[in-house]
């Protein structure tokens, strides 16, 4: 257990106009439940912050105990690094503030809020930031590894559209990120995670987008796989920036739209939202209704809003979860065949590998401009996801992502891999997944946090 001074703890309550819980206490078991059942730590103490002063009084407290520090945005990490043993959490989730100005296409929000959160408060004027695909997501930890979603094609990651932040670093100062303001420290964290300090308030561009868009949703057969990947491999090289593509292996989900006799079976999805009128979204589908026969299909309007809370389902809080990701520069008929092989041997119904083909303004992005460590020329992201219904189910649905992961980073041609689709950070990992940015990485965590204060992420030791 934590050895404090006596008397500490009551002096952090003064301090800051959040609250202050040790286990026990009210608020506690509550800032401690994050989404990964799978991860159980105890931190001796938590700081629900308010403000970056209370971060910054948080971080001074941290400093004199010699405590660990964890910083909770969403708590959506798969290795929940929010949650450190015996050491002091710092819990963003009161921080939820979100303004938009439509005028000059800016969002601002705080470092706890979610994903749907930041979603209802920019489509209340037709406009969004690209995030991801589950709604209850942080924005923290999403943004500061990279972020992909439907909005990719069209605008690029979630962190390519941050263009500022609040940042209170480790010796309790409070920053401004920008291009103008420490642009060295706005560079590294949009890809470089947190790394570099506690970002208590985000800035981003904003895109005009919905309210309303169009999904075509196609649920094909296990034994209709090698067809539709072949298909897909060329077919989304040619789409537009104003539409989202994606496929996975999952389980048919038990909607209303899926025969009943189909319910939790194997399949395989492609899902095509278009950012246009139904006419445009008719086009845009009608080779994969000429070239393939689906078992299943929806083809509707959607608010975005829905589509960002479509997936939601197959990610509930507080399963024992589990997932390793592989960038393919391209779909080979040898990563098909593993992925068909793979997939098959999926036991747990909400096991769920999404594949995200990318193009449009991913690929245009300048890779100097951020951190993200992915290669702008990578053409596909396979994430194994591993979910299991209980503790006894884990091992075995984990041992599936593993194997799966070995076999299909045989056709991968890049060592890299996605730093927010990794469960497991080995320092040799988080080196290949930067490349040649982490040196330089290394150099500006050494300007910001030398003694490695924030090393519970992705880490990134200062240079020596």
């Amino acid at each position: 257990m934590a050895n404090m001074r006596a008397g500490a703890v009551d002096g952090l309550r003064t301090e800051i106009g959040g609250s202050v819980a040790e286990p026990g206490e009210p608020g506690y078991d509550a800032a401690v439940n994050i989404w990964n059942g799978a991860i159980v730590r105890r931190p001796a103490l938590v700081a629900s912050c308010t403000s970056s002063s209370d971060v910054a009084a948080a971080l001074a407290f941290a400093r004199q105990e010699a405590l660990d520090v964890s910083v909770r945005g969403g708590g959506h990490n798969y290795a929940g690094f929010a949650l450190c043993d015996d050491g002091l959490m710092i819990d963003l989730t009161p921080m939820k503030e979100v303004n938009v100005d439509a005028k000059v296409g800016r969002a601002t929000c705080g470092g706890g809020t979610t994903w749907g959160e930041l979603d209802a408060a920019t489509q209340a004027h037709g406009l969004a930031v690209p995030g991801g695909f589950i709604s209850h997501t942080g924005v923290a930890g999403l943004t500061l590894g990279g972020g992909f979603g439907w909005l990719t094609r069209l605008a690029g990651l979630s962190s390519d559209n941050l263009v500022g932040a609040e940042v209170v670093i480790a010796d309790g100062r409070v920053l401004h990120a920008s291009d103008t303001d420490n642009p060295d420290l706005l560079w590294a964290i949009r890809g470089g995670g947190g790394n570099f300090g506690v970002v208590t308030e985000f800035e981003f561009g904003l895109h005009p987008v919905g309210p309303l868009l169009q999904l075509g949703l196609f649920l094909f057969s296990p034994d209709q796989g090698a067809d539709l990947f072949r298909f897909a491999r060329d077919y989304v090289e040619d789409l537009p920036d104003e539409c989202g593509v994606f496929m996975a292996g999952l389980s048919a989900p038990p909607e209303p739209f899926v025969p009943e006799e189909l319910h939790f079976s194997p399949a395989f999805a492609l899902v095509l939202v278009g950012f246009g009128d139904d006419r445009d979204h008719a086009q845009l589908i009608a080779p994969i209704k000429q070239s393939l026969n689906p078992v299943v299909e929806l083809i509707t309007a959607i608010p975005y809003v829905d589509l960002q809370q479509m997936f939601d389902a197959s990610a509930p809080w507080g399963m024992h979860n589990y997932e390793k990701a592989v960038y393919l520069e391209a779909l080979t008929d040898g990563a098909i065949d593993t992925i068909l092989e793979h997939q098959a041997k999926k036991m747990s119904p909400l096991s769920f590998v999404p594949i995200f083909p990318l193009g449009g303004a991913y690929r245009r992005a300048d890779s100097d401009a951020t951190s993200f460590g992915g290669s702008r020329d990578i053409r596909f992201v396979v994430n194994i996801s591993a979910t299991a219904l209980s503790p006894a189910d884990y091992e075995a649905e984990r041992a599936w992502s593993r194997s799966y992961w070995g076999a299909l980073v045989q056709h991968a041609g890049t060592v890299g891999s996605y730093v927010n689709f990794m469960t497991e950070y080995e320092e040799d990992r988080v080196r290949s997944a930067y490349g040649p940015k982490y040196d330089r990485l290394q150099q500006i965590k050494a300007a910001y946090d030398p003694d490695n204060v924030f090393h519970l992420n992705a880490n990134i030791p200062p240079v020596s």
